[in-house]
């Protein structure tokens, strides 16, 4: 079905929105109730006004008591109005914003279990964009709008009835401008529609436009590309713009319509009831009994009255709009199947660290195998390196080692089972990876060691990073373990980001060691601190180990060549440098590199 076609309301997706509120619905159904209450008090000022002008102004002589008691009920009226449209807007505004809690911490808890495949394929700024902003436009449904909606509605039911009760050839003129103005409503609500879709989608391309440019903001500065980016951005800004511009303007052509609407109403509202007075017939008796004056002070009032929450109706319906369209991307991520499935049921408190892989394929979700019929396998305890050229499908060995992603075919086997019979939470628990960019949390060193786990001690956190030999330059830093990191380790030179990630590993005391060219950024002086303590730490830990650094070959008992995802070599330095293939190559190439380099 084409978006024009679409009806205006998907009232499914709006029942679906309306039962968030369910763990709520005393506060729902207060503010109905409120609602309903306020309907009534609203209309009830209008009528006090005609029976106080028939009653007290319009006859003689003048009764000023009379006057001042209807003046001294109405002012209660009027505050007790005041106190319950407080407590009314106060429990809209709270629903929508405890409902929003809810939600917001569902998106956020589906997005961190999500699947790394998602994430490649997702920009940053898009999922921001589903979390922050498009939930913040369903705040608006319950707080500006649903409940909102069914007060206006109340109110305008009380005042048709209150003017068809009153005088029935006066409230049909009054209201004869009423199918127009429905029409213009309609009108204006479709257009609407379709500017904000337009307006959600180019906030979203911003938002992930903004995220992937700050993040490389060095890149951008280091190439000197800021105009090109500037560019790129106003192009996307001129697009938001211009979807911005198309719902103003059907703003700007339904308010003064409506007013226009309501100048008409109120010129037939007068003409009808000028024409009943003047004729003096008996059908106007009902008139003069309630006073002329009275009567048209007491429509002037309920005509205003009754186009006020019609023309705000129209904006109201266009906040559910928003909500909708924001609510049904929301929706469409929440109903997304991004967790990865875990079937597993072992849950074992240790690993004894046998890998095996047998005949696994796998692929990224394009038609190019990056692993093609790998087997190998390496014993508990040893520490297995990979090597190979860029694109070999090296770190996807690993990502597929921590099922951070699944194999199409064939199976991995950690001490003999099948690592999707373990339970993943309780698989990746003993394992520890250290990665080649390293990613620090805005936060003290301490907190981003633990990921604030509070099973991890303080004790436990300065003993791994003396091992490390991290120690020494953390406590030089102003307030030691608790030195404030800023936003991805900005503070910190790449070295000691490492260190720090290498501290972080090794503190939850894994029995599978990932590294992934985890000393690729080292100076000379920190791999030499490392890679002593790593030589301590894979004792009796199976390590796997990606790394371009001869020393880290060299003391691996397995070292698994890779070309194009298919193994290439398997077996020992010693073995396949004698073999004279591609591992010696390499290495030649890497040793020659180093010479030349000292």
């Amino acid at each position: 079905m084409s978006e024009q076609k679409k009806p205006v309301f998907d009232w499914a997706l709006l029942n679906r929105i309306v039962r968030l509120a369910t763990p709520y619905r005393t506060v729902f159904y207060g503010s109905l109730l409120l609602s309903a209450v306020l309907a009534a008090l609203s209309i009830a000022r209008p009528l006090l006004v005609i029976y106080t002008v028939d009653t007290y102004i319009a006859r003689r002589p003048f009764q000023a008591e009379g006057l001042r008691n209807m003046a001294l009920l109405m002012a209660v009226l009027l505050f007790a109005e005041a106190a319950l449209r407080y407590g009314f807007n106060y429990l809209t505004a709270w629903l929508g914003q405890s409902i929003v809690k809810d939600l917001r911490t569902a998106t956020f808890n589906h997005l961190i279990h999500a699947k790394l495949a998602y994430y490649d394929r997702t920009p940053i700024g898009t999922s921001t964009t589903r979390t922050i902003t498009d939930i913040e436009a369903i705040n608006d449904i319950f707080s500006e709008g649903l409940i909102s909606i069914v007060a206006d509605l109340l109110t305008i039911a009380a005042v048709l009835g209150a003017m068809f009760y009153t005088n029935w050839k006066v409230a049909l003129a009054s209201v004869a401008v009423l199918p127009v103005l429905l029409w213009v409503t309609r009108w204006f609500q479709r257009g609407v529609k379709r500017a904000f879709q337009d307006e959600r989608t180019e906030i979203g391309r911003m938002n992930a436009f903004l995220q992937e440019r700050i993040t490389g903001m060095r890149i951008i500065q280091i190439f000197h590309a800021e105009e090109q980016e500037r560019k790129k951005f106003d192009a996307i800004n001129q697009s938001l713009l211009q979807a911005n511009l198309r719902s103003i303007w059907y703003y700007s052509l339904f308010f003064p319509a409506v007013e226009i609407c309501l100048a008409v109403a109120i010129g037939l509202m007068v003409w009808m009831a000028s024409h009943e007075i003047l004729r003096g017939s008996p059908s106007s008796t009902q008139i003069v009994t309630l006073g002329d004056v009275g009567i048209i002070s007491g429509f002037l009032l309920m005509i205003n009255m009754l186009f006020r929450p019609l023309r705000i109706i129209a904006d109201k319906v266009n906040i559910i709009q928003r909500g909708l369209v924001a609510s049904e991307r929301v929706f469409r991520l929440l109903d997304s199947p991004l967790r990865p499935k875990d079937n597993g049921r072992l849950s074992p408190d240790r690993l004894q660290g046998h890998i095996a892989f047998r005949d696994v394929w796998f692929s990224y979700g394009r038609d190019e195998w990056v692993i093609k019929n790998l087997s190998f396998s390496i014993n508990a305890g040893e520490t297995l390196a990979i090597v190979g050229p860029t694109g070999s499908g090296k770190t996807t060995v690993i990502s597929l080692l921590g099922r951070f992603y699944e194999v199409q075919r064939g199976n991995i086997l950690i001490d003999g089972t099948d690592i999707r019979h373990y339970k993943m939470a309780a698989l990746r628990r003993r394992m520890a990876v250290v990665l080649q960019d390293v990613f620090l949390f805005d936060g003290s060193i301490h907190d981003n060691i633990t990921l604030r786990n509070p099973s991890i001690t303080r004790r436990e956190v300065i003993h791994a990073a003396s091992l490390i030999g991290a120690h020494e330059f953390i406590i030089k830093l102003p307030g030691g373990y608790d030195y404030r990191v800023m936003e991805r380790g900005a503070t910190l030179s790449v070295g000691q980001r490492q260190l720090i990630s290498f501290v972080r590993a090794l503190v939850h005391q894994p029995d599978i060691l990932i590294l992934d060219e985890a000393t690729s950024s080292i100076d000379s002086e920190s791999e030499a601190i490392i890679q002593q303590a790593t030589e301590k730490l894979v004792e009796g830990r199976t390590s796997v180990v990606i790394a371009h650094r001869l020393s880290t070959i060299r003391h691996a008992h397995k070292i698994l060549v890779l070309q194009r995802g298919e193994l290439a070599e398997f077996g020992t330095h010693e073995e396949l440098y004698r073999a004279n293939g591609p591992y010696r190559r390499l290495y030649d190439m890497q040793f020659a590199r180093s010479h030349y380099t000292t």
